[in-house]
């Protein structure tokens, strides 16, 4: 019943503002700072000009290894893992956080209502002596609706929601980087497990090498041609050898478990089957270095948590202009209620209150100060994960490169303690040589296909590395996505791992 003028006075109100709000807002504005960027990465005959030039961080950037079971547990962990959920909340409570920033802005209406019935006493002081007092009772009723509008004359409001919205953007990044992480580092205890399955198989079969090889020394030596010694020599070999896989599954144990958590499971009821992977590490597409800054989540959430800093550099100066606010009211007051809305009891008010303060012995200069080292502090934060990012993609490259090298000596290796085993066997048979060298020659055997499976599984993991050094998967011919959110992506070459 009340509508009308309540509207009229909100319209007012607005109208006011938003002539007042052409003002000013004080504070700098933001502009990102620029980051020194590389031209290139130092790269080696190991990596070729490749296709494609960027593209978007992949929702399921671990299909590109082909193995289903760490397709199902990312998807589980995607699914359960608590830390996630816990940066999901953030965002959510940061996106609130802008929501109640950005609702200063507009005038805020409040309805109130009160009745009484009081009586005046008689013996009450005089305030016109020729007229003696009397005892009466009264009602009073009133209703009505108050506006209070902060017109932000100087851009406080306008600042408050300016960071609001950067640090609402910037807890985005970070749920986005806590997926990111999670799914590598859930990759990468995978593939550790999958490596010490291997490292377990390879010492299993070592084990029923050495095994038969005892058995034929035993007999040898009960047959008389051979001393003790040789049966002692290859039975401390082969215990050797148990107690050694023995230790590795306890390390197998230590990464379930770590999977388990990342999974969301109970250690006590998680499980994963052994199995030796014959896979390969994918060509990653490396890009230019500025590719880094566009693919990053961490990049880009310290580039926004800048942005709110500036913003609260705007929000500190704000405080030495004065601050206007508006409080037009109207409403309807009555001794009766059934003439509560009607015309006669109809009563309004416009008033403005005006705030400057004038001493507060340096509290808003502190203030200033104060949001002015904290950006500073972010400016070099986000030039501190810039490099952070540009050491952990050279180290993949490097670490890649080298590890390729190592995994053909390596291949070479077992092929050369192969032969050594079958030459050294031969040559005892024959009598040629002591039975320590056997020995040798299985020792050096196992210790060439260890060696092996852990080149591999060194390159799975640092294939994963390189993949989070990166900012993620990337599908072909798409854009680039994540970005800085006003930085512009330029398409550029890449570069993957030669095949």
């Amino acid at each position: 019943m009340f509508a009308g003028p309540c509207r009229t006075l909100t319209a007012i109100a607005s109208a006011a503002g938003a002539t007042l709000l052409a003002a000013c807002t004080v504070g700098p504005d933001y502009q990102r700072p620029q980051a020194e960027v590389p031209p290139a990465w130092h790269t080696d005959s190991y990596w070729r000009v490749a296709a494609p030039s960027h593209a978007p961080i992949a929702p399921d950037w671990w299909s590109a290894f082909g193995d289903p079971t760490l397709a199902t547990l990312e998807t589980q962990a995607l699914a359960q893992n608590q830390t996630l959920v816990a940066a999901s909340a953030h965002y959510e409570q940061a996106r609130a956080t802008l929501a109640n920033a950005s609702a200063q802005r507009v005038p805020e209406v409040d309805v109130g209502a009160t009745a009484s019935r009081f009586r005046i006493s008689q013996n009450r002081p005089l305030t016109n002596y020729a007229t003696p007092t009397q005892s009466t009772v009264q009602n009073s009723v009133q209703l009505g609706p108050t506006i209070n509008y902060d017109t932000d004359l100087f851009g406080r409001i306008r600042r408050e929601v300016e960071g609001a919205r950067a640090s609402a953007e910037q807890s985005a990044d970070d749920l986005a980087n806590a997926r990111l992480v999670l799914t590598t580092d859930l990759a990468t205890d995978y593939f550790s497990l999958r490596e010490l399955d291997a490292e377990i198989d390879v010492l299993n079969q070592s084990v029923k090498l050495q095994q038969k090889a005892l058995d034929y020394v035993t007999s040898e030596h009960d047959l008389g041609s051979v001393s003790g010694l040789e049966v002692l020599q290859q039975k401390s070999l082969l215990d050797s050898t148990r107690v050694q896989a023995q230790l590795l599954l306890n390390q197998r144990a230590q990464f379930e478990h770590a999977i388990a958590a990342l999974v969301g499971v109970p250690a006590p009821q998680f499980a994963i089957e052994a199995k030796v992977l014959d896979a390969k590490a994918p060509a990653i597409p490396l890009g230019v270095p500025s590719d880094v800054l566009q693919r990053r989540p961490d990049i880009a959430s310290a580039e926004r948590a800048m942005a709110a800093a500036n913003a609260q550099i705007g929000v500190a100066k704000a405080a030495f202009f004065p601050s206007l606010t508006l409080t037009p009211g109207i409403g309807w007051e009555s001794t009766q209620f059934a003439s509560l809305l009607s015309a006669p009891t109809l009563m309004w008010t416009l008033g403005a209150t005006v705030g400057q303060v004038l001493f507060d012995g340096g509290r808003r200069a502190a203030n200033v100060k104060f949001a002015s080292e904290g950006y500073q502090a972010t400016e070099a934060t986000y030039r501190q994960t810039v490099l952070d990012a540009f050491q952990q993609v050279q180290d993949g490259i490097t670490g890649l490169s080298v590890l390729d090298g190592a995994a053909k000596q390596s291949h070479e290796a077992v092929s050369d303690a192969q032969r050594l085993l079958s030459l050294a066997t031969d040559r005892y048979s024959g009598g040629l040589v002591a039975y320590l060298d056997v020995i040798t020659a299985q020792q050096s055997l196992l210790n060439s296909e260890r060696q092996d499976v852990q080149i591999h599984g060194q390159q799975m993991t640092l294939s994963v590395a390189l993949v989070k050094a990166l900012g993620g998967g990337w599908e072909a011919g798409a854009d680039v996505a994540g970005a800085p959110h006003d930085a512009q992506p330029a398409a550029q070459e890449a570069m993957a791992p030669a095949r």
